[in-house]
C-alpha cells in the first residue's frame, strides 16, 4: 500500500504562524485591554440610551429658543448635565439618610433588643430550647473574636477600600467623559465612517442594510432604557407612598419616603431582581425604625409588584423586545455570570440587539453576496 505524501511550500508554512501569532496577539491585547473595552461599550450604551432624550430636548430648545436644529452641542450638554445632575442629587440625598439612620439604629439598639427579644435573658432562653447552657457567652466569644480580626486587619482593609474607591472613581469618570464625547462627535464619526465604507456603488446596498440594522438595534437600547426609567419611576412613587403612610401611622419621620422612592427608581433598573433588592433594603431601613412596619412594607410592596409587573410593566413597555421570558432569563443568567450586575442590567437589550441580527440576517447575506 502506497503512502501519500503531502507537500507544503514555505509561504504556507508561514502565512500559518503569522495567522495563528495574529490569533494570540489579538487575544492576549483584548484581555490586557478588557477592562478599557468595557468602559467603551459602557460609554456607547449610555449615549445610545440618551439618544431620545438629547433629540426630544434639542427639539424643545430649537422651538422655544431657537437653537439651531442642526447644532446639537448646546442640547448634549444640556441633556448631559440634567442626567448627572439627577444621579448627584440622588446620592446627596439618600446618603445621608442612610447614614443617619444606621447611627440611629445603632444608639437605640440596646433598647429595642431589650424590648423586642428581652435581652440577653432572652438569648439564652432561647439558646436552652435547642440544648446550649449559655448562648450569651458563645455570642460574646463569637463577636470578640471577629473584632480582634477586623482590628488586626483594619490598615489594609483600610487600603484596599480606599484604593477600591479611587479606582471606582476614575473608571466613572472616564464613562462620563466618554458618554459625553460620543454624544457630542459620535453622529459625525458615524457619518464619516458610513461615507469611506459606502463609496463604491456595489457597497452601498450593504451600507444600507447595515445602517437600518443598526438604527434598529440603536432603537431596541433607547426604547428599553427610556421605557424602563419611566416604569422605575412609578415604582419609586410607589415606594415613596407606601413608606409615607406607614411613618404617620406608626410614627417615625415621613422624611424617609422621598429617598426611599428614589432607592426604589434605582433599583428597578436592574432587570427582575432590582424589586426584590430594593423591598430588602428599604425594609432594613425602615426596619431601624419600625420592625413592625418594615414587614407591612414588604407585604404591600410585593402586592404592588405584581400589579406592576402584570400591568403596568406591559402596558408602558409593550413590545419595545418582543422577546419570550425564557431568552430575557437565558440572557440574564449569561449575562450575570460573564460581567456581574452590569452583564444583568445590560443583557435584556443585548438580547434585543441580537433578536434584530436573527431577524435582519436574510437581508445581510443578501447585501453581501
Amino acid at each position: 500500500m502506497s503512502k501519500a505524501t503531502v507537500e507544503i511550500d514555505t509561504r504556507t508554512i508561514v502565512k500559518f504562524w503569522l495567522i495563528l501569532f495574529a490569533i494570540l496577539a489579538a487575544i492576549f491585547i483584548v484581555y490586557k485591554a478588557s477592562m478599557g473595552l468595557i468602559i467603551i461599550g459602557i460609554s456607547i450604551f449610555l449615549a445610545i440610551a440618551l439618544k431620545p432624550f438629547v433629540n426630544r430636548l434639542n427639539d424643545f430648545m430649537t422651538k422655544h429658543f431657537g437653537v439651531n436644529k442642526s447644532h446639537r452641542t448646546a442640547s448634549a450638554v444640556l441633556a448631559y448635565t440634567i442626567i448627572v445632575a439627577i444621579l448627584l442629587a440622588i446620592v446627596a440625598i439618600v446618603g445621608p439618610v442612610v447614614i443617619n439612620e444606621t447611627a440611629k439604629f445603632t444608639q437605640q439598639f440596646p433598647t429595642t433588643f431589650r424590648e423586642t427579644i428581652g435581652g440577653w435573658e432572652g438569648i439564652n432562653e432561647f439558646g436552652q430550647n435547642f440544648g446550649i447552657a449559655n448562648l450569651q457567652e458563645d455570642v460574646s466569644k463569637a463577636v470578640s473574636s471577629f473584632a480582634e480580626g477586623m482590628f488586626d486587619n483594619l490598615g489594609s482593609t483600610l487600603v484596599v477600600s480606599l484604593s477600591a474607591l479611587a479606582d471606582i472613581c476614575m473608571k466613572g469618570a472616564l464613562v462620563l467623559i466618554l458618554t459625553l464625547l460620543l454624544i457630542l462627535e459620535g453622529p459625525e464619526l458615524m457619518n464619516i465612517f458610513w461615507k469611506s465604507v459606502g463609496s463604491r456603488d456595489e457597497d452601498k446596498k450593504a451600507v444600507k442594510v447595515a445602517k437600518r440594522v443598526i438604527r434598529r438595534m440603536c432603537n431596541v437600547i433607547s426604547t428599553y432604557v427610556s421605557r424602563q426609567a419611566v416604569v422605575g419611576l412609578f415604582d419609586g412613587c410607589a415606594t415613596m407612598l407606601i413608606v409615607f403612610v406607614l411613618s404617620v401611622i406608626f410614627n417615625f419621620s415621613p422624611t424617609l419616603a422621598v429617598p426611599m422612592g428614589l432607592i426604589a427608581c434605582v433599583f428597578y433598573l436592574i432587570p427582575m431582581f432590582g424589586q426584590v433588592i430594593n423591598s430588602c433594603l428599604v425594609a432594613l431601613l425602615v426596619a431601624f425604625s419600625s420592625p413592625i412596619a418594615a414587614v407591612i412594607f414588604v407585604v404591600v410592596y410585593m402586592i404592588y409588584a405584581q400589579i406592576e409587573n402584570n400591568v403596568i410593566a406591559p402596558k408602558v413597555q409593550g413590545d419595545a423586545l418582543n422577546l419570550p421570558a425564557v431568552a430575557i432569563l437565558g440572557a440574564m443568567v449569561i449575562g450575570m455570570f460573564m460581567f456581574g450586575l452590569l452583564g444583568a442590567i445590560v443583557a435584556i437589550p443585548v438580547a434585543g440587539c441580537i433578536r434584530v441580527l436573527v431577524e435582519e440576517y436574510p437581508n445581510i447575506k443578501a447585501a453581501r453576496d
